[in-house]
């Protein structure tokens, strides 16, 4: 009993923490879902499922999950490919290769809004580098952010550029985590490069790329800042993603209780699809 009291007291801070920013926060959010509320957000009229069932009537809510869902496909194998491939350079004993790590994981030390100026002036339609280098060979510029069939990719690959730094660290991490030993005997037996990348690196490197699978398919669900910076949800709601759909709701057009629900909507499309992830993922996953 004695050690139990010991055990609560050492985790007492971290209820205390949990519940304060987490528990509640989930709990009151559930709460508001059911209801109707003013503008200061009190409660006013009790509509129990009303705000979930007007939600997936809602042609903007439906378009909102179509591009969110869009959004997780295109940036988090991407970010992952991406950041697996500079990895696996920058894991090679190579002169200068500190330099290359340093540039390839540059990104963490820029914070959303910095690199959404950055994209900004990239995607500009007249004076952007990248309708620039369209004209230099002879195509027409296109509206990257304006024009409803690149917006929502557009993002998405500035959303790639922002995350591969931290996904790159971590992958570089978990490489240089493997064991040489393997390495020296598949060298012994003449195995080639790839043989070995496809043998020894991913299979050892399965519990990194399964976490970072994890944390980016998470964040991206949650994407905010980027599409406050860049679109602001447009064009014609392409990259009106959920957590800014929320947003709108909560803050622009004071409907607490919409919002919640979609905050609830978001929180079991992240669970469920998470749980099922951890059910198939790990069955690939080699922890030694």
């Amino acid at each position: 009993m004695a050690s139990f009291s010991k055990g609560m007291l050492f985790l007492l801070p971290s209820i205390i923490l949990f519940s304060v920013f987490l528990f509640y926060p989930l709990g009151r959010t559930l709460y508001l879902s059911f209801f109707l509320t003013n503008s200061s957000g009190q409660t006013t009229v009790f509509v129990g499922l009303e705000n979930y069932m007007n939600i997936f009537n809602s042609p903007i809510f439906l378009k909102s999950l179509q591009s969110t869902l869009l959004f997780v496909l295109y940036t988090v194998p991407g970010t992952i490919l991406v950041s697996l491939f500079l990895a696996i350079i920058a894991n090679e004993k190579l002169k200068g290769v500190g330099l290359f790590r340093t540039m390839y994981a540059s990104t963490m030390g820029i914070s959303t809004a910095a690199a959404s100026v950055f994209w900004l002036f990239l995607f500009h339609p007249s004076i952007g580098w990248l309708n620039q280098l369209l004209k230099l060979l002879g195509a027409d510029a296109i509206g990257w952010l304006t024009n409803p069939d690149w917006a929502l990719f557009s993002v998405s690959i500035a959303t790639i550029w922002m995350n591969s730094g931290f996904t790159f660290l971590i992958l570089l991490g978990g490489l240089q985590s493997i064991d040489q030993y393997l390495y020296e005997s598949a060298n012994i037996d003449g195995a080639g490069y790839f043989y070995k990348l496809r043998r020894i690196t991913l299979p050892m490197l399965s519990p990194t790329l399964f976490f970072v699978i994890t944390v980016s398919f998470i964040n991206a669900f949650q994407t905010f800042g980027q599409i406050d910076m860049l679109t602001r949800g447009g064009p014609q709601n392409e990259t009106n993603l959920i957590v800014y759909s929320i947003y709108q709701d909560a803050f622009m057009n004071y409907q607490f209780g919409t919002a919640s629900a979609q905050a609830m909507i978001l929180f079991f499309i992240i669970l469920i699809l998470t749980l099922i992830q951890f059910k198939l993922g790990e069955r690939k996953v080699h922890y030694q």
